[in-house]
């Protein structure tokens, strides 16, 4: 028997519905934005890593501004948030060489937003195959790099923005 080991997944088992506050949102220090898997801090924007990938390099894009929608942001800030989601797709790109990409706005819980109080887009790289037998009949992913080791191979990309 094959085992998959998933152990960044306990996390998200025994925290489900827990969260105590917002994860998009942050404050001037920046000490624990590898802990929390942040990129990238911006003027109006910062992109996070997805601690609960659907694939590898998920990523997740999200205005500093906590709001639940594109109408809430003025006219820089939806541009900031826009090209910042160009920037990713780009950054995973050239880090991952990825065939495609999902990118995603979930407004409101019932179209699938899991933090429905702050905005953001969801970047998801995508492979010919990333789906396969595990995900169809086991409903399991199978992320095939450590999310730490992918953080450190993004990272230095989002350096010169």
């Amino acid at each position: 028997m094959e085992v998959l080991w998933a152990p960044w997944r306990m996390e998200y088992i025994l925290t489900e519905g827990k969260e105590t506050c917002c994860i998009f949102c942050t404050d001037d220090n920046s000490a624990c934005d590898e802990e929390r898997l942040i990129l990238h801090t911006g003027k109006n924007t910062l992109v996070m890593m997805n601690k609960f990938p659907y694939v590898n390099a998920h990523l997740l894009v999200a205005p500093h501004k906590h709001c639940q929608g594109l109408d809430m942001l003025n006219d820089e800030e939806r541009l900031d948030l826009i090209n910042m989601v160009s920037s990713a797709t780009e950054i995973l790109k050239k880090a991952f060489n990825p065939e495609g990409f999902n990118v995603g706005l979930n407004l409101g819980k019932v179209a699938g937003a899991g933090v429905e109080e702050h905005m953001h887009f969801h970047v998801v790289p995508r492979w010919y195959g990333d789906s396969n037998f595990m995900t169809v009949l086991a409903d399991v992913r199978v992320i095939p790099q450590h999310i730490r080791e992918t953080y450190m191979r993004l990272k230095p990309y989002f350096k010169d923005l």
